[in-house]
């Protein structure tokens, strides 16, 4: 574990303690291990720097920042910079903060559920799993926020096509209490070459497979730019194939899950435009690691996706 910062990110690094005592905890269990990308690569702002200016002024993708990657900072700092900048959201926030996000107008367009290791495509973590997903779909249905993040789990040797089944078999035991509370479980796809190694669910196709199987329109993908681009490429031709199964997406620059500028090997304007024109209604959420001045980056990344 990386050394906490003062502040939020001591807040954020108490995990299992939060997990205990609150669903808001799971999403710092979640991503702790992203907490520490983000101090160990400057994430934590630095004191002094100028304001949000208004970034995103077309209104064709609706964007959004993930908290964890700005964890040095206090939240409602980073709520008044997004708010001003013309983000329309904050994610992967417990619902302890959501009163915070709503002082300023911001939703939490992606809230959090369970760990990542431990998911549905074991019949083992069902009775957990299950529990944690209910909790946040309520919660965030009564909240009025639009979707929860879920994830398989590792494969821990199990066959693909055996742990797809265990997913869809857990996975239609709530997506009924989704549809209830008008929720939409965004399924994510990560990268399993090099962040999460033995992750499941580490292409689209899979992803979409359980969508289909499962057949609900509660249920969709979280479509992570910068995994589906380290494990398989292809970005702009799978957003259209598979337009009708995306819930979500997030991006950040490829290598080094970093601002999404020249040094990495995507071009972001081409890919927003290709989502708007599926006339895609979710979010965008930026979910990237700063390297220079946390704000500065963000505005930077805002401005190149307002297309």
């Amino acid at each position: 574990m990386a050394r906490a910062a003062s502040g939020d990110l001591s807040d954020a690094l108490n995990r299992r303690h939060l997990l205990q005592t609150t669903a808001g905890g799971m999403a710092a269990l979640v991503f702790a291990d992203r907490l520490g990308a983000a101090e160990a690569s400057g994430g934590v702002p630095k004191t002094g720097e100028k304001p949000a200016e208004k970034a995103a002024e077309k209104g064709r993708l609706k964007q959004s920042v993930s908290r964890w990657c700005f964890g040095g900072m206090k939240l409602p700092q980073l709520a008044q910079e997004a708010a001003a900048m013309g983000l329309k959201s904050i994610e992967l926030v417990g619902p302890k903060d959501w009163p915070v996000l709503k002082e300023h107008g911001l939703i939490c367009a992606m809230t959090p559920s369970h760990d990542i290791p431990k998911g549905l495509n074991d019949k083992a973590n069902h009775a957990e799993c299950i529990e944690s997903l209910k909790k946040s779909i309520e919660a965030t249905g009564d909240a009025g926020f639009p979707n929860v993040v879920d994830l398989t789990g590792n494969r821990f040797g199990m066959a693909d096509d055996a742990g797809l089944a265990n997913y869809v078999e857990g996975i239609k035991k709530v997506v009924g209490i989704a549809e209830q509370k008008n929720v939409t479980i965004c399924l994510e796809v990560l990268n399993s070459r090099r962040d999460h190694r033995d992750y499941m669910c580490d292409t689209v196709e899979w992803a979409v497979e359980a969508c289909k199987r499962v057949g609900s329109p509660r249920l969709k993908i979280l479509f992570d730019i910068y995994h589906v681009q380290i494990m398989q490429g292809d970005i702009i031709a799978r957003i259209k194939q598979y337009r009708e199964y995306i819930g979500h997406y997030h991006t950040a620059g490829v290598p080094g899950r970093h601002e999404l500028d020249e040094s990495q090997e995507l071009f972001y304007p081409a890919i927003m435009r290709a989502i708007a024109e599926t006339g895609f209604q979710g979010y965008i959420g930026h979910e990237f690691v700063p390297t220079g001045q946390p704000m500065k980056k963000l505005r930077e990344a805002v401005e190149l996706c307002d297309v």
